[in-house]
């Protein structure tokens, strides 16, 4: 089997370019998102959808150093994607086996294989995959699937000028964040932490194979902080439909040899 690949997306670096964005509409042939203003900043996208798989969001922060920086802001840039979590809900909910797991450990929807069902959307813990209104099909992110297989750098990392959206094995993606964030700390930058680089940090998901470096709350850039495959509260709720029945019946039981005891 191939190595395990994935994104490490430092968001410290990123400048908002949005080359990534369009590299990725270009390579896959992606439909534009329409060019509407959409009094976000200067995010003519939004979110991650059936045709944009890359996303880069501008996160305005306040800044109130002093009375003399009333109305000012700062900026976040952070290019997001399909996590290709290493539980995807969209994979373990999928009834058709259109959502497989490839040999690079990625998650490829086979689109020949959909039949647009939507389970997939909504037991994606990421609100990333979605379905297109022409063909009810659902897209995302394929990893550039066949540009690994030819040997090639995803389109989205290939053009990342700031080298913000890193490709490689998933060993030492997590090296090198671990590095980078111990670099940041020691410049001062102390709130820098890691987004899912391992099941320890995310269980509910194990783990991310497209993981981010951030400055602040996962709220901040749209990210759930404590995201949980649908599937795995779905065995919790069937453990406790077990014990409620259980206990129903061990009532009833005891009411019967009750009910017993007293006639006699």
């Amino acid at each position: 089997m191939a190595a395990q690949k994935g994104f490490f997306t430092d968001t410290t670096l990123c400048i908002g370019c949005k080359a990534c964005e369009v590299a990725c509409k270009q390579w896959n042939q992606l439909p534009d998102d329409g060019f509407l203003f959409t009094a976000m900043s200067y995010d003519n996208t939004v979110q991650l959808g059936a045709s944009t798989w890359r996303h880069v969001a501008f996160i305005e922060r306040p800044v109130a150093l002093s009375t003399q920086d009333a109305g000012a802001f700062s900026w976040l840039f952070s290019s997001d994607v399909c996590k290709h979590c290493a539980r995807a809900g969209c994979l373990e909910s999928c009834p058709t086996g259109s959502i497989i797991r490839t040999e690079y450990g990625s998650v490829y929807v086979q689109p020949d294989v959909c039949n647009g069902c939507g389970y997939c959307v909504v037991n994606c813990p990421f609100g990333v995959i979605d379905r297109r209104e022409d063909d009810g099909r659902a897209w995302k992110c394929t990893l550039c699937y066949d540009r690994l297989r030819e040997d090639m750098t995803p389109a989205c990392a290939k053009h990342c000028p700031t080298a913000s959206i890193q490709f490689g094995d998933l060993d030492e993606l997590r090296r090198n964040a671990k590095e980078r964030v111990e670099e940041l700390h020691g410049k001062g930058l102390k709130e820098a932490y890691l987004y899912g680089a391992d099941a320890e940090s995310q269980p509910g998901t194990g783990g991310l194979n497209a993981f981010f470096l951030l400055l602040d709350k996962p709220e901040v850039y749209n990210l759930p902080p404590d995201p949980v495959v649908p599937t795995e509260k779905g065995k919790a709720a069937w453990r406790s439909m077990a014990m409620a029945v259980a206990g129903v019946a061990v009532a009833a039981v005891g009411s019967m040899l009750f009910g017993r005891g007293t006639q006699a």
